[in-house]
């Protein structure tokens, strides 16, 4: 069974008087421990694919089924107790508490699974530790740089042992040096076991990926195995 399965998605938005098609038709298999990026111009509709991935938007028609369950048909608690136990969220924004170190930036996920505070304390400890960033569990996020923080959302993602990690333009705001080093870490992640779906517009990252799903005007039009696995990237 595919840990992923979308038939026939499709998604309108209505603009004033036009009904503009984001996603015309999808049809997509995701295996567990795939490491794939989806890869598009402005408007391709790529963005509306995260969202409806994710969890944080619907399709007008189609089905989708994430880890054996229906999620089109789901109400918005629903919805949302799925987007904590299935997927962990990367932003390129990071979208961090700034007023929380980083060990409560990732203890927050938990806080919603009735976990005790001491257990979710060392959940996170462990996420951080994992991230390599054990040592700055006490830092605020304007005390981390750029890949620090970076660090600090894939461990927030972590914590929660989700079925997916969504990334979302993961290394938009990171300079060529830190943008080698995350996804670095993202080629350890899926050696250990853990799906990852990137959603990009950067060729390079794409390519770095094992699977490149190329999408225009809404739909797929190429679905391809990187022969090389994990194209180099350069400084």
């Amino acid at each position: 069974m595919a840990l992923i399965e979308l038939q026939g998605i499709t998604k309108y938005y209505e603009m004033g008087s036009q009904v503009v098609k984001a996603l015309d038709g999808i049809d997509i298999e995701v295996a567990k421990n795939d490491y794939l990026a989806f890869i598009g111009s402005s408007g391709s509709g790529k963005s509306t694919m995260l969202n409806i991935l994710g969890c944080l938007d619907k399709p007008t028609e189609g089905m989708y089924h994430l880890n054996g369950k229906n999620v089109e048909v789901m109400d918005p608690n629903e919805l949302s107790e799925i987007r904590n136990q299935e997927i962990g969220f990367i932003f390129q924004s990071f979208n961090l508490l700034p007023r929380a170190n980083a060990l409560a930036n990732v203890m927050q996920p938990l806080i919603y699974r009735n976990i005790g505070l001491r257990q979710r304390k060392e959940m996170a400890m462990q996420a951080l530790e994992r991230v390599k960033l054990g040592d700055r569990v006490d830092h605020l996020p304007n005390q981390l740089s750029g890949g620090q923080r970076q660090r600090v959302a894939i461990a927030r993602a972590l914590v929660t042992n989700p079925s997916i990690l969504l990334a979302d333009e993961p290394t938009g705001n990171l300079d060529s040096r830190t943008t080698i080093e995350i996804m670095q870490l993202f080629d350890e992640l899926h050696g250990e076991g853990h799906t990852l779906i990137i959603v990009t517009h950067e060729d390079e990252i794409a390519q770095h990926c094992h699977r490149v799903v190329e999408m225009k005007d809404g739909t797929i039009f190429n679905d391809s195995t990187v022969s090389s696995g994990s194209a180099k990237l350069t400084a």
